[in-house]
């Protein structure tokens, strides 16, 4: 039993009453999105594909549509009660259809660029590494760079002195040639960009002997580059119209000068602040005491509470890195206070500390006793009667 075909009206997703605008519109993002050659080995998108086509091929076409409308499927039927006892499917003219869709398979395009206009020049890209310090305040740097300008030969047109640019006769001049594609349906046609003259309607029969024909010449050249201060690592600087030279009259381009910061050995950077890790004494930290804390700016005063504790963070205000929007608005310095714990200490300060612990209410003797219990199990120390645990 042959599967029953669905309506024309609903395969492409219109109203019965769309024009032929909206129809031509719902067939192209159909044909775009099931064509063979964007699904290649898909068999239920190349179903899709020749329902949509069967329908639009039916809906586009005035006295067709009239037909299916009164008649339905039968009006295309052998012996169906419409006028027409079939349809000539490979009849219909469906280059203004596919012309984007095979400009993206084969490149160009129906868009293809006009030639003769002015073009901005490409932009170019480098890099430049600087220190965190210098990240945080901006600086100057210069770099050195091969940079593109006109020849002075033939002054920028590539030709040799005495001769010109001719018309290309591949394309006439217009910088785009008509090409033809096999499509599922017949020849498409495709406009694309003149292979021989890439779009610019010109050749050159002789060419400058100082460019080669390019029309430019590579020249080093020392640009300077002003960094912001606040700039963070991976961002970019653009210096306009320091990029390659432009096409008939164009603009150049921009130079990109991504920049790089340098890792510190203290701070560590997110967003506008920074933190750093600061070694306190045992006595500082009990007792309190003014220690020196080392940021951007230089060495700070800061005063430790007494009895503060590891891992303790304090904030200097203002101490951070400066926005980018404004130099005026800094961000804040976070440090982590850490308890520094000598690894040899004298037998007297070993002695003073017990003491400390005594005095304090925090003895030694849990420490003392687990340190004896280590040894005798590894057998340095007293060995343990027969039938204890």
């Amino acid at each position: 039993m042959a599967e029953q075909k669905r309506d024309y009206y609903e395969v492409l997703g219109v109203e019965k009453n769309a024009d032929e605008a909206a129809i031509k519109k719902a067939y192209r993002q159909l044909a775009k999105k099931y064509h063979p050659d964007m699904n290649p080995g898909d068999a239920e998108a190349e179903k899709k594909f020749k329902e949509a086509s069967e329908a639009y091929a039916v809906l586009s076409d005035p006295d067709k549509r009239k037909q299916y409308d009164q008649f339905g499927h039968a009006a295309f039927e052998q012996g169906g009660g419409g006028a027409y006892s079939g349809f000539d499917f490979g009849s219909m003219d469906f280059s203004d259809i596919f012309g984007d869709i095979f400009g993206d398979l084969f490149g160009g395009g129906s868009r293809g660029r006009r030639s003769g206009g002015p073009m901005k020049g490409a932009n170019i890209r480098t890099s430049v590494r600087i220190s965190f310090e210098e990240a945080v305040f901006g600086c100057e740097k210069e770099l050195e760079l091969n940079l593109k300008d006109p020849c002075p030969t033939c002054n920028g047109t590539g030709a040799k002195p005495g001769t010109s640019k001719i018309t290309c006769t591949k394309c006439g001049g217009k910088g785009q040639v008509v090409m033809t594609q096999q499509s599922f349906f017949g020849m498409v046609r495709n406009v694309q960009t003149c292979p021989d003259c890439q779009g610019s309607g010109q050749i050159i029969k002789e060419k400058c002997t100082a460019c080669r024909g390019e029309g430019f010449i590579s020249n080093r050249k020392k640009i300077q580059v002003s960094i912001p201060a606040g700039i963070d690592s991976g961002q970019s600087i653009r210096i306009r119209e320091k990029g390659e030279p432009g096409v008939s009259g164009g603009p150049r381009g921009d130079l990109l000068v991504e920049v790089l910061v340098q890792r510190h050995p203290i701070f560590q950077r997110q967003d506008t602040n920074i933190y750093s890790t600061v070694p306190v004494s045992f006595a500082v930290a009990t007792l309190g005491g003014e220690i020196m804390i080392d940021t951007v700016d230089g060495k700070v005063a800061y005063t430790v509470k007494p009895g503060t504790q590891t891992d303790t963070r304090v904030r200097l205000k203002g101490k951070g890195v400066p926005s980018l929007r404004s130099s005026s608005v800094r961000g804040d310095h976070y440090v982590t206070l850490v308890l520094q714990v000598p690894e040899k200490i004298p037998n007297e300060a070993k002695d003073l500390l017990r003491r400390f612990d005594e005095l304090t209410g925090n003895s030694l003797k849990a420490v003392d006793q687990y340190t004896e219990n280590k040894d005798a199990a590894s057998g340095k120390g007293k060995k343990k009667k027969k039938g204890l645990f």
